[in-house]
């Protein structure tokens, strides 16, 4: 029989029988050096990638709010001005005047007796034609149409002279062109009223 007093080698526990299906216990893990702390501590560059993504969600939900609202209101085109003053019967000098070519599409002519306002639009497809002063000439571009510095069709296939647009002078003393009422050479309207200004 052995001394229950009597020191020997220790014997290993035996682990404690588990009920089935119970699941065992996980032991609880040893902090680490950093002082306690599971998280990987948030670098630099981890935080520009996280600011990159909110502004990039925050620019994408602005740009659908803005379609959002954008879809609710109607979608219009600016249109130029059909009437519109044009400045004084001074301001102009003899002959063909371009300046307002490109904004309204229109010259404005003078000479020894009237001013008038020419429509710059070609008799033949509709193109705009330009105002060549060293041939003293509109050229159309398109198909080659030639007018004289008075509007009238002399080369290419343009079938008739170019429109006048209505003129009359303003209480204020500028000249007021309406680009809806013209006036035209082969219907004999070019010496009515409202097709020139006399000077």
């Amino acid at each position: 029989m052995t001394d229950s007093g009597a020191s020997g080698p220790a014997t290993p526990s035996r682990p404690v029988p588990r009920a089935p299906g119970a699941i065992a216990p996980r032991p609880p893990r040893a902090p680490d050096q950093r002082g306690g702390e599971l998280e990987p501590p948030v670098s630099a560059e981890r935080l520009e990638r996280r600011k990159f993504t909110w502004l990039g969600l925050t620019a994408f939900f602005a740009a659908m709010g803005g379609c959002t609202v954008k879809f609710f209101f109607p979608r219009t085109l600016m249109e130029p001005k059909t009437r519109f003053k044009i400045g004084r019967p001074g301001d102009y000098g003899f002959g063909v005047d371009d300046r307002l070519q490109d904004k309204y599409r229109i010259w404005v002519c003078r000479d020894a007796t009237k001013i008038y306002v020419i429509s710059a639009v070609c008799t033949h497809l509709g193109c705009t034609p330009n105002w060549v002063p060293g041939l003293g000439k509109f050229k159309c571009p398109c198909h080659g149409s030639g007018y004289d510095s008075a509007g009238v069709n002399f080369e290419g296939p343009a079938p008739r002279p170019m429109d006048r647009c209505h003129v009359e002078i303003a209480p204020d003393g500028q000249i007021v062109v309406d680009v809806t009422k013209t006036y035209r050479a082969d219907k004999d309207q070019w010496g009515k009223e409202g097709a020139f200004l006399p000077v």
